[in-house]
């Protein structure tokens, strides 16, 4: 039986750490695709293929050089019931696509689950790297010696030309993504966002939501990440989003100080209105959920009130969540507006503490 106890706590530990710009940036993260040579791409390959395929990524996990980055713990997918997956996604531990698919997929987390590595997902390896704040390079330089350690064990698919192939062609060549999940509410109260998102668009960058690719951005919650895997290297790569997200980072900043020097007391108004609403409502959906814990959140951040903290405010991002609603509460599948009142009381829970 895989170890379940990563879905039982809302909060990853490396989210308990605070680092640079994290009012704005929550969270960092470098991912790295690569695939075992001679076998077929996850999708194509046959039950024995990606069997022998987990176990060789698995073996890696006995050398030595590996023990560096701490203690790891493997979990099967298939042992995990749906609802075990869907908090492991809500944690952005391991991606939808490998939770909704059964193909010898696993996911191997480091003790504080700052490290996560996918096997048999889209790529037969996923490398992915986790930090708090504004840690993009940091988190590249990690997932980067984790990969040296597999490459030194493995026989990648790679190509002299073309780089390290990939299931997907948008991610041959580096198989690089790094991406910042950013907290941007006061671009979207002054009406800047459309055009900042567009300005990054034209440089190569991708806006999406909260879980990557086709997720809307609820709670001005705004995932920033590199496009290009070819053509480029990764410190490239790196520096290009590094230098973009710097730039956005001055741009809500510039926002905050000016609702904070014009508009005040509308900002206090609706900080404290979303925390008296969130306190004592007894029905909330995800949505109004997530708008008002950013408006909380941004309170908390402009010194406006002093509780709840940070941490909490993490916290519970995962727990209003619909699959972690479902393990903590739920003997049975929750209907939509079972889960809209246990969410509710959770938050209410929460902040009386």
């Amino acid at each position: 039986m895989s170890d379940i106890r990563f879905t039982e706590k809302p909060l990853s530990d490396w989210m308990r750490n605070t680092a640079a710009d994290s009012e704005i940036v929550i969270s960092s993260r470098v991912r790295v695709a690569r695939n075992v040579q001679s076998f077929p791409f996850p999708m194509l390959a046959t039950e024995e293929q990606s069997r022998e395929v987990r176990r060789n990524l698995i073996d890696v996990l006995g050398f030595e050089e590996v023990h560096k980055f701490g203690e790891f713990h493997v979990l099967n997918l298939n042992e995990l019931d749906q609802f075990d997956k869907e908090v492991l996604v809500e944690k952005h531990l391991i991606s939808p696509d490998l939770a909704n698919e059964s193909r010898n997929g696993a996911v191997i987390l480091s003790e504080d689950e700052s490290i996560s590595i996918m096997v048999n997902e889209e790529d037969h390896l996923r490398i992915q790297c986790l930090f708090p704040g504004f840690q993009v390079q940091e988190a590249w330089k990690r997932a980067s010696a984790i990969d040296d350690v597999f490459e030194a064990h493995i026989d990648y698919s790679f190509d002299d030309r073309r780089g390290y192939l990939t299931s997907c062609p948008t991610n041959v060549g580096t198989g690089l993504r790094a991406s910042v999940m950013m907290h941007l509410p006061a671009l979207v109260m002054t009406k800047q966002i459309s055009r900042v998102l567009t300005a990054v668009s034209q440089v190569g960058l991708a806006v999406r939501g909260i879980y990557g690719e086709g997720s809307e951005a609820t709670g001005n919650l705004f995932q920033i990440s590199n496009q290009i895997t070819l053509g480029q290297s990764e410190a490239e790569i790196i520096e290009n989003l590094y230098s973009v997200v710097l730039q956005i980072i001055g741009h809500e900043r510039n926002a905050r100080e000016r609702l904070m020097r014009d508009s005040k007391q509308r900002i206090m108004d609706r900080v404290m209105r979303s925390y008296g609403i969130l306190s004592h409502a007894v029905i909330m959906d995800s949505k109004e959920a997530a708008q008002r814990l950013s408006d909380v959140r941004l309170g908390i951040d402009l010194g406006l009130i002093e509780e709840p903290s940070i941490v909490q405010m993490n916290e519970l991002n995962v727990m209003t969540q619909p699959g972690f609603l479902q393990k903590k509460f739920g003997e049975e599948v929750l209907d939509p507006n079972a889960r809209d009142i246990y969410r509710a009381q959770m938050i209410r829970d929460v902040l009386k503490h």
